[in-house]
């Protein structure tokens, strides 16, 4: 009896000590050294100059039961999934510092830690920076950075709308504009409120936008990045073949994304790094067509564009295919002027040329490609000669968000560049829209196609189609259940 009284007090204590023990064991990202985060912050800390400081605003907290995730300039610089954060970069002494939420030892039971400022030792270890403080020491070092012995220094903070999860500036900057326009709406954004909170409180500042300095810093990936986005784009090639593999007639558009998702979150993936565009027939016409509820018939073509959000990078990988498995001659005819089109696009991709340079060889080559070719309509034919004539083909940056931001075009192509190459064509009489997606990297001596793999030649399409997917594997259950 002593033995088991012994026992049960010695589980009882072992017990009671378990949620800190958990709570010892934080989460943080192992794809970026300290040393390449402090790289990062010091060339901002190069680009704002001496006399200036850059303040930059983390992601709130989430509410109910939304999984957290930070904004891709916060962890771009400090790889920290910490809310409520915040970064000051001091130009003149170079130093950086964190200000965090304290602990809160009740979210922490039912979540497990969160580094906060009592973490200080260990997110200086981890991130690099100099020192680490609460939120409320914010205020009086903003103060201290030179407001008591004029002249303030100048203040940088971003002014682009922050992107969280599967957002894209261009989008976001839409949605503002389309609530703007709503009177009963139309509220300021996050980054417009931060500005206005500094200037009641600091009106001697003049604050300047520190988003062109971050969106020429993205625009070059680093190896490290590169890594990420080469994985991302993998399991974004392998999510649209499962999806080839279980594509057959009556089969729901949704479906096709059920079994990339599948496969993205089995390799990793934390969910969509945009949301998938999957069309059969006229749906594919629409450019961003996400409703996904049609079933496909024989005799259509399906368009799937779709990558996950794999570690705060994404990819953009786009491909189309018969429903029933096998093209057409109309379609085939089509299908090859596109591929033909992709191919001559990434022959001439390298650093030092142009997006305008590209378009113009890539042109040229495919008035050749049309020389004796023969469509099976006249719509056909005035499509793809349209098509060459369409500068759309060389599209945007892809890193941290799908549309990254930067641009590709204007400049000469630099290595470390990674973009879409994405030939198109419509067709207005039939409402068909033709076109397939690639990611480019710029490397040191020329271009390398990450999404290679994928298949694209007709009969690597054809063939990967009639191999079993998952959906056949395990089919849809009849729903509602019976008793």
């Amino acid at each position: 009896m002593k033995n088991a009284i012994k026992t049960f007090i010695t589980a009882l204590i072992c017990f009671s000590f378990y949620p800190a023990i958990a709570q010892d064991k934080h989460h943080y990202q192992t794809d970026f050294s300290a040393s390449n985060l402090a790289e990062r912050r010091m060339e901002i800390l190069d680009g704002i100059g001496n006399n200036a400081i850059a303040l930059v605003q983390g992601s709130g907290g989430r509410s109910g039961f939304s999984v957290f995730r930070q904004s891709n300039t916060f962890y771009y610089l400090t790889g920290l999934e910490t809310d409520h954060a915040y970064l000051l970069l001091n130009g003149k002494n170079k130093q950086t510092t964190l200000y965090l939420p304290h602990r809160d030892p009740d979210r922490e039971q039912g979540q497990g830690k969160v580094l906060s400022a009592e973490d200080d030792a260990l997110v200086k270890e981890l991130t690099g920076v100099d020192r680490v403080k609460g939120i409320e020491f914010l205020s009086t070092d903003l103060l201290r950075t030179g407001l008591i012995r004029p002249p303030a220094p100048l203040l940088y903070t971003p002014f682009s709308p922050a992107e969280n999860g599967n957002d894209s500036r261009d989008e976001l900057l839409y949605g503002q504009a389309r609530a703007a326009s709503d009177p009963w709406d139309g509220n300021a954004t996050k980054e417009a409120l931060f500005v206005q909170k500094i200037n009641a409180q600091f009106p001697q500042f003049e604050i300047r936008d520190l988003s062109p300095i971050l969106d020429a810093m993205r625009l070059i990936k680093s190896p490290e990045e590169i890594a990420l986005i080469r994985k991302a784009t993998q399991i974004a090639g392998l999510g649209i073949m499962e999806a080839m593999r279980s594509t057959k007639p009556g089969i729901y558009e949704y479906q096709l994304d059920a079994a990339a998702k599948y496969v993205f979150h089995l390799n990793g993936a934390r969910g969509d790094g945009y949301a998938s565009i999957i069309g059969g027939g006229t749906n594919a016409y629409m450019g961003h067509y996400f409703h996904k509820t049609d079933v496909m018939n024989s005799g259509d073509l399906v368009l799937m564009d779709y990558a996950p959000d794999y570690r705060y990078y994404t990819s953009d990988v786009t491909r189309i295919w018969p429903v029933n498995g096998e093209f057409d001659d109309a379609q085939k005819q089509l299908y090859l002027y596109i591929v033909a089109y992709r191919d001559a696009l990434f022959r001439y991709i390298k650093p030092g040329v142009t997006a305008n340079e590209v378009l113009d060889k890539a042109a040229e080559d495919m008035e050749r490609y049309l020389v004796g070719k023969t469509f099976a309509k006249p719509a056909h034919l005035n499509a793809v000669r349209e098509g060459v004539k369409f500068r759309g083909h060389f599209q945007h940056p892809v890193g941290m968000a799908v549309h990254d931001v930067g641009s590709v075009h204007g400049v000469p192509l630099r290595a470390g560049m990674v973009f879409t190459i994405d030939p198109m064509i419509w067709i207005p009489e039939e409402r068909l829209y033709i076109r397939i997606e690639d990611v480019a990297l710029v490397t040191m001596d020329g271009v390398e196609n990450l999404s290679a793999f994928v298949p694209s030649a007709i009969e690597d399409v054809e063939k990967t189609i009639k191999e079993k997917g998952v959906i056949e594997f395990h089919p849809p259950t009849v729903l509602p259940l019976k008793n």
